[in-house]
């Protein structure tokens, strides 16, 4: 096992265009499969299958991630506007 220099957490770097194209691809499929998944749930019978209790259950989860993602981008393009201009957390 290396030995561990004390100096990653100052020299570690976020991958944030990474996490930028993961965000603006998942926050516009989640906030889909919400709309879906609860359309479908509001159409589906109580003998259908999957059940609307399923189906409500997948459109709180999506839309659970799609905030998530939501929230991700703010964040990001916090760090961005702080790395620009030189903020206090600049690199």
């Amino acid at each position: 096992m290396p030995h561990r220099t004390g100096t990653e957490p100052v020299t570690a770097r976020s991958a944030l265009t990474l996490r930028l194209v993961l965000s603006l691809v998942a926050l516009p499929v989640f906030a889909a499969g919400t709309g879906l998944f609860a359309a479908w749930a509001d159409a589906s019978g109580p003998l259908d299958s999957p059940s609307p209790s399923v189906l409500v259950a997948l459109a709180v989860v999506c839309g659970v991630l799609a905030v998530v993602a939501a929230a991700d981008l703010l964040v990001i393009g916090r760090r961005f506007s702080h790395e620009r201009h030189g903020g206090p957390h600049a690199r």
